[in-house]
Order: structure tokens, then C-alpha cells, then sequence
């Protein structure tokens, strides 16, 4: 049995220890997930987050291959996309009109490296590479409308990270799995020069460097050993307790799509998917709040309260889900009725979380701080009377 006082105290299990309870199953899973709430309810209490956003997805060209991505397109595919300024601000203008707060942008990977038609777009629009357009339109999108920018472009460097922190409260990379065993062929990351590992802790590392507020996380059901998704968290964890700089890790869970190579893939059961998060949950302490999007599992939220998540991640009235298009958002009056039904009280939030409001605001410029603390209260959450969909 979990020791009660290990986990209310907030320490965190052993890599050991991990790798047995990801395997947990009948009393010794209850029991896990017990330890877990018992961490989540000394970090938040009853509180359960979401943030109100828009969705942006700036480019879905990517010189990436995942063996289950239904957002990437090829050049001359008639999906395949660039957003023009007069869109982002289009999309980011229903937002604000639909009491949005996030600007949420994403887009694939350095397409300019791979696809030369693209990068003369961005040469004709006066732009030196994707990153630089993802700065332009953050500023944009602030400037213009007031929405909170938070950049989810994959692998930077700290010069590009850099690029961007001016106009955006936080940013954002899946790390995904640290299984180099995934860039075989065949696999999942196989032809994927930004799922490198290396390359995406690099990331991570250059993002706390900075003191970035980071949002990150595991996608699991994609060919990894259950041990694999326990070295990932470790991994995460292990550059959060150097720079402190993590607010938030998903556990997002695999859904398989048609016209993918892993169209036939099976599915993280939502049993195997809580067990997941509830070992996050063990692994990162009380010092990050953990996430599980609602969407990809939409029966499951009561099992899910019960793993020690604290928050439901973006929300949005106005754009789909461009990653996972066939799993619509839920209705936030849904999600506060069964959030309430397990005990716990629904608040909005914003991109950046209230703990970097509260104790790192004054390293954000000063206009991105001023619409922060107009929009938030003494806690770092949304005001009350801002809370109507």
C-alpha cells in the first residue's frame, strides 16, 4: 500500500517504484489512485482549471512524418494551409468575441527546411522562417485583439524561444515519448527529424533557461513500453526541478484516424490512460499541474478526477480541435456539471498558470503584465464576473 504520509507531503516515487505501479491493477490500482488525489488536493484543493481559447493553426505544413498525424499536409494537398495575417486576426477576433483569452498557436515543424515553396512564402511576405512568422503573429494577434498568445511550434532553440517570449505568456512541446526505439522504421517517429529526443529536451532545457512558463506532456498508445512513458516523465520532471519553469504536463491519450499508418491501431483504454496520468501525478509531485484533454476521452471525466489531474486544459466556443478534428470539445457547462458532481468547483484560468502570475509576473513586459492582472484576482484566476460562456 502507498504510504500516506509520502504523498501528502508531495514527495515523488522512485523510477522502481514507477515502473511496478504502471502495471497496477484491483486494490493496488485504487490505492494509486488514492496517493495521486491526495497530491493533486494538496496543490489546488477542490479547484479544477480551463483555459477559454481560440485555436490557431498557422501552417499545417510540418517536415515531419508521426505515423499518426492527420493535421500535416503535403504541399499541393488542397487541405494544405497557411494562415494570411487577415486570417490569424480573423480567427483570433471570434475568439475575443466569445470571451476567449488563450491565442492558442500551432503549426507544424520548420516546413521552410523541407519544402521550398513554402519558404518562398515566407520570403514573399517578408518573413525569414517559420518562427519568425509565429513571432509576427503572436505581437499581432496581442496587439489588436488582447487575447494571451501561447506558442506550441515544437523544437526552438534558446535564440528562437527568445523570439517569441516577448509577445507570449507561455509556450508549449509534447515531448512525447524519450524512445529513440520510435525512430525506427516502422515506428512511430520514423522520419521525424523534431521528435529526436535529444532534440526536444533541448527544447525544454533552453525554454527553463529563459524561465519560460512551459507546457508539456506524454502522448501515449503510440508503440511505447508502459516503462517508456515512466522515463518520459522522469525525464520531464528531472529539467523541472533545475529550472522550475514547467507549469503544466499532459497525458494526452492516442486516437487513431483513418488514412494514417496507424489507422489500425488500438486505442489507449481509458483504464490504462488513468493509471498513466495517476503515475504522473506520483512521479511530478505537487509542483506541476497535470492535465488530461477531455475531449479524447468524453465518458471518462469521473475516472479521470479520480488520478489526481487539476486541470482540463484548452477549451474553445469558436475553432475544432485542429490536431484531433473528430473529437469535439465538450460544453464547459457539461464539464463544470461533472466536475461538480465529483466534488470539485470548474474556474477558468488563463495561458499562463496562476502560480507564475503570482510569483513571475514582473519578469513579463509590462503590457503583457498589465492584461493579466486585469483579467485575473488576487488567486491568479479568472475573475468571477468574467466567467460567462
Amino acid at each position: 500500500m502507498l504510504q500516506t504520509a509520502m504523498v501528502a507531503a508531495g514527495d515523488t516515487i522512485s523510477r522502481s517504484d514507477a515502473y511496478h505501479l504502471i502495471h497496477a491493477s484491483g486494490d493496488e490500482l485504487a490505492d494509486l489512485f488514492a496517493a495521486a488525489a491526495r497530491i493533486r488536493e494538496h496543490r489546488t484543493g477542490r479547484t479544477i482549471t480551463y483555459s477559454r481559447k481560440v485555436f490557431i493553426p498557422l501552417t499545417n505544413l510540418c517536415r515531419d512524418a508521426c505515423g499518426y498525424c492527420t493535421f500535416a499536409r503535403l504541399p499541393g494537398d488542397p487541405r494544405a494551409h497557411t494562415m494570411e495575417p487577415h486570417e490569424v486576426l480573423a480567427v483570433a477576433e471570434a475568439g475575443r468575441r466569445a470571451g476567449c483569452k488563450e491565442a492558442l498557436f500551432s503549426l507544424g515543424e520548420r516546413p521552410e527546411l523541407r519544402y521550398p515553396a513554402h519558404r518562398q512564402w515566407l520570403e514573399a511576405h517578408g518573413y525569414r522562417s517559420t518562427l519568425d512568422y509565429v513571432a509576427a503573429m503572436s505581437r499581432l494577434v496581442f496587439e489588436r485583439t488582447g487575447l494571451l498568445p501561447h506558442a506550441n511550434p515544437g523544437t526552438m532553440t534558446r535564440e528562437e524561444i527568445a523570439q517569441l517570449q516577448p509577445y507570449n505568456v507561455s509556450m508549449g512541446m509534447m515531448i512525447e515519448s524519450t524512445s529513440k526505439r520510435l525512430l525506427k522504421k516502422g515506428e512511430a517517429h520514423h522520419a521525424c527529424p523534431d521528435k529526436v529526443p535529444e532534440a526536444r529536451l533541448a527544447t525544454l532545457q533552453a525554454a527553463g533557461e529563459l524561465g519560460v512558463p512551459f507546457t508539456t506532456g506524454i502522448l501515449i498508445g503510440i508503440g511505447e513500453t508502459l516503462e517508456e512513458r515512466v522515463d518520459a516523465l522522469l525525464a520531464i520532471k528531472d529539467i523541472h526541478l533545475r529550472y522550475g519553469h514547467i507549469q503544466e504536463v499532459i497525458v494526452q491519450n492516442f486516437r487513431a484516424k483513418s488514412g494514417t499508418r496507424f489507422a489500425k491501431l488500438p486505442e489507449p483504454a481509458p483504464l490504462d490512460l488513468a493509471r498513466t496520468a495517476a503515475i504522473a501525478r506520483l512521479i511530478l509531485g505537487s509542483t506541476v499541474n497535470l492535465q488530461v484533454p477531455p475531449n479524447l476521452t468524453p465518458d471518462g471525466y469521473e475516472m479521470l478526477l479520480r488520478t489526481g489531474i487539476n486541470d482540463w486544459g484548452g477549451i474553445s466556443p469558436v475553432t475544432l480541435d485542429f490536431i484531433n478534428p473528430e473529437m469535439a470539445w465538450p460544453e464547459v457547462r457539461r464539464l463544470k456539471s461533472v466536475t461538480a458532481a465529483a466534488g470539485f468547483e470548474l474556474r477558468e484560468r488563463l495561458a499562463i498558470y496562476p502560480e507564475f502570475i503570482r510569483g513571475r509576473h514582473d519578469q513579463l513586459p509590462e503590457f503583457l503584465r498589465e492584461r493579466i492582472l486585469e483579467l485575473t484576482n488576487e488567486s491568479g484566476l479568472v475573475r468571477y464576473e468574467e466567467e460567462r460562456w
